[in-house]
């Protein structure tokens, strides 16, 4: 049994299949799902090491009907479209860079029916050291605490120490789960000016538009590693 069968028997019996009654006259989960399906597919990418890359965060957008019906299934629906998106990806056998999600939003301009998915990769970050200063509660001044930060997918991280390795290993501060980051891919050093330098990663860094080894930052500055984009933030003042 394929993957889009699998998920379309599990709908079916979700809450004695009232969920699948919610749905009779206007989008179909099934449909939803074919589309992710067709979203992966469409957008996968070959890269380093042999490995096809796909999105892993997506957002489905409905009509205010269809949003209004989906209601309290939203959770299981996305849950469901979550283990779909896993399974195809295992039977193609490709890659995200971070934990697959799902979400909904309501879209003013789609008629009932009707549906549009966007969808993204965003990298897993994890800080994987706590900030400096901060252990057993007895937090001391640091002059670079808070004067910079790196945004990741909408999330921001304070670049609390004045020197910062990003890469994919558990010994990297920020660990960034993307298959074309190195280990130790590079380091940021904070300062006046704030600089990045390459470690002699595989695929190199980006900074700006251009290939680089080292470059100086300024606020706003846009870093790609691998297939993650990272933008720096000077704090004010």
């Amino acid at each position: 049994m394929g993957v889009l069968q699998r998920f379309e028997r599990r709908i079916e019996g979700m809450v004695n299949g009232a969920f699948a009654r919610a749905f009779k006259a206007e989008v179909q989960p099934v449909e939803i799902a074919s589309a992710l399906q067709r979203e992966l597919d469409d957008r996968a990418a070959i890269v380093a090491q042999g490995r096809t890359l796909v999105p892993n965060d997506f957002v489905v957008e409905l009509s205010e009907r269809d949003s209004e019906r989906l209601g309290g299934y939203a959770d299981q629906l996305a849950a469901e479209l979550v283990d779909m998106v896993r399974g195809h990806a295992d039977q193609q056998r490709y890659a995200f860079v971070g934990p697959v999600e799902v979400a909904f939003e309501q879209a003013g301009d789609l008629q009932t029916g009707v549906f549009r998915v966007r969808s993204s990769a965003k990298a897993g970050v994890t800080p994987m050291q706590p900030p400096a200063g901060s252990a057993q509660g007895h937090a001391m001044p640091s002059p670079f605490r808070a004067q910079a930060r790196l945004v990741i997918g909408g999330t921001p991280y304070p670049l609390s120490r004045q020197l910062t390795v990003l890469g994919r290993g558990t010994d990297a501060d920020l660990r960034i789960d993307d298959p074309g980051v190195s280990r130790r891919h590079c380091e940021i050093r904070t300062g006046t000016p704030s600089t990045i330098q390459d470690l002699g990663s595989t695929n190199g860094i980006v900074v700006d538009g251009q290939h680089t080894t080292r470059a100086t930052l300024r606020d706003g500055s846009r870093i790609v590693v691998g297939s993650t984009t990272i933008i720096y933030r000077q704090a004010e003042g």
